[in-house]
């Protein structure tokens, strides 16, 4: 199966301080991908250049098999690329149902495309918020309405930037059993987080970066068998 994303080579700099070097993996339709490493390391920088948000200085950057690392960030985005932001950056002077709306786009041309109605019945605690302003909502409320809103561009490609970072053990476990259900309808996804264990049971394939460049790559299982990897990449 050809990859519906793939980066090689990818570098990136801020400036003259150069970030990434030689960044190289790639996501399959229907796959569940990680990037894993500790803070600092370039996992955000990665994302923002596969967005292009952060511009690739060299490498190449193919999505359904076109190049997109000169690309502007919207065209990405159109293309079916969305991302779940460190940080939420949700609208706090919109309601929950208008930041929903907002982003809705239907860009996979899929069957049965996300609406207003199936991000309230993946995430019921939004439908009874509905009408209250983003920024009254709970972080965990915010995160959940983060995911919806870039689910409503229908993309083929969801990235989720430390989703779970800060939440409550309950609300981390919702948003883990969110990610399950999505996987079992066959969107593909990139994760970054730091929760390892759970990551194992989620994904199919990881990657770890280190000081901007990949040390290891592999399956589950793999990673799941080698503890020491956590200890000296991830810090778990």
């Amino acid at each position: 199966m050809s990859a519906l994303l793939e980066v090689e080579g990818l570098e990136t700099a801020y400036g003259s301080s150069q970030v990434l070097f030689g960044v190289d993996f790639s996501i399959r339709q229907g796959e569940v991908a990680t990037l894993l490493g500790r803070n600092g390391m370039g996992k955000t920088t990665t994302v923002r250049s596969l967005l292009g948000l952060t511009p690739a200085r060299a490498g190449v950057v193919r999505f359904r098999g076109e190049r997109i690392e000169a690309l502007a960030p919207d065209r990405i985005a159109r293309m079916g690329l969305a991302v779940v932001p460190e940080g939420r950056q949700i609208f706090p002077n919109l309601t929950v149902r208008e930041n929903l709306l907002a982003f809705a786009s239907h860009r996979n041309a899929a069957a049965d495309p996300w609406t207003l109605e199936r991000v309230y019945a993946l995430f019921p605690g939004l439908a009874a918020r509905a009408s209250n302003m983003g920024g009254q909502l709970s972080g965990g409320e915010q995160q959940m309405l983060a995911i919806g809103r870039a689910l409503m561009t229908n993309p083929l490609l969801l990235i989720l930037d430390e989703a779970t970072e800060g939440l409550a053990p309950l609300v981390r476990e919702e948003i883990w059993h969110c990610l399950d259900t999505l996987r079992a309808q066959g969107q593909t996804i990139l994760v970054i987080d730091k929760y390892v264990r759970r990551l194992l049971r989620l994904a199919d394939r990881h990657t770890i970066i280190e000081r901007g460049a990949v040390v290891w790559r592999g399956g589950s299982e793999a990673l799941a068998a080698d503890p020491s990897l956590w200890q000296r990449y991830i810090g778990v």
